[in-house]
């Protein structure tokens, strides 16, 4: 069956759904980006995502085509007509269409579409496996903290980290991580403290980062936020990621070093189970 996507307020087949060739999100990535995870057709964290999706327009100073109960409303609607039950929700929301110009149109509708992925995350099978990271040079715009769709970089990470046998790969700038290619990057040291990079613009400001740090301070855990190097990773008793795609997710090997004993750590999975419970019970 066919997906029925969003496309400036109608629904319409997948097959159907058209933008401009002269929409600014195809010609300067113009836009920017959410993906709201759905479990059981309910939204995960999507109070988070909404409120980040509004710091991303306003620092790019692109209007909201839509009110935030009309927005939440196209989010149950798309929903409902998939037949979602697991799987994602991306929205993306260009500055609209103009002839070609690197200076701001005077007047521009923004596009805004919705589509929806089904895919297992609840029983993605990484989460009981781990997977294996490539460390990279972080050669990104100083501008992480807006979820733009400038993801060119990241998916050449991506795949050069496949390239050399890993799963995925963590972006470092001088010396330091600043988060993988499309999640969040963890430790946890020998004694149990979770290490997360603090947020700036180096890095995008994680949802799911938000909810398992607050998750784990609940927990009586000691977190720390700031940023640490490969080298620390590596003599990591757990790392792990973040993300609305994956919740959370071991890292069981970054460049070739095993981390703790090569399997997925009892804090990561503890973290997770914690974050699982707790979002679907706060599912909208």
């Amino acid at each position: 069956m066919s997906r029925i996507v969003y496309l400036n307020g109608t629904w319409l087949p997948e097959a159907d759904a058209k933008v401009s060739v002269f929409d600014r999100g195809f010609l300067f990535a113009d836009a920017i980006y959410e993906v709201t995870a759905v479990i059981g057709g309910k939204l995960i964290d999507y109070h988070g995502h909404s409120a980040r999706l509004q710091r991303s327009l306003s620092e790019l100073g692109i209007p909201c085509p839509l009110s935030e109960p009309s927005l939440l409303d196209a989010h149950r609607e798309i929903v409902h007509r998939n037949r979602l039950d697991e799987g994602l929700i991306y929205l993306q929301i260009s500055r609209g269409a103009a002839d070609r110009d690197f200076a701001y149109p005077a007047k521009a509708e923004p596009t805004l579409v919705l589509f929806t992925q089904a895919k297992p995350i609840l029983n993605n099978p990484r989460s009981e496996t781990g997977i294996s990271i490539a460390t990279l040079p972080d050669w990104r715009w100083e501008r992480r903290d807006i979820k733009t769709v400038q993801l060119l970089y990241p998916s050449m990470a991506k795949m050069e980290a496949m390239r050399r046998g890993a799963d995925d790969a963590w972006l470092v700038e001088d010396g330091l991580v600043t988060e993988g290619s499309a999640a969040t990057a963890h430790i946890v040291k020998a004694d149990g403290t979770l290490v997360t990079r603090g947020l700036s613009n180096a890095l995008l400001h994680g949802i799911t980062r938000a909810s398992i740090m607050d998750l784990a301070r609940g927990a009586g855990m000691a977190v720390e936020e700031r940023a640490f190097s490969v080298e620390e990773a590596q003599a990591a008793a757990e790392a792990f990621i973040t993300s609305a795609t994956n919740f959370s997710t071991s890292v069981i090997k970054i460049d070739e070093v095993t981390i703790g004993d090569g399997k997925p750590g009892s804090v990561s999975r503890r973290l997770r189970a914690l974050y699982t419970e707790s979002r679907l019970a706060s599912a909208i």
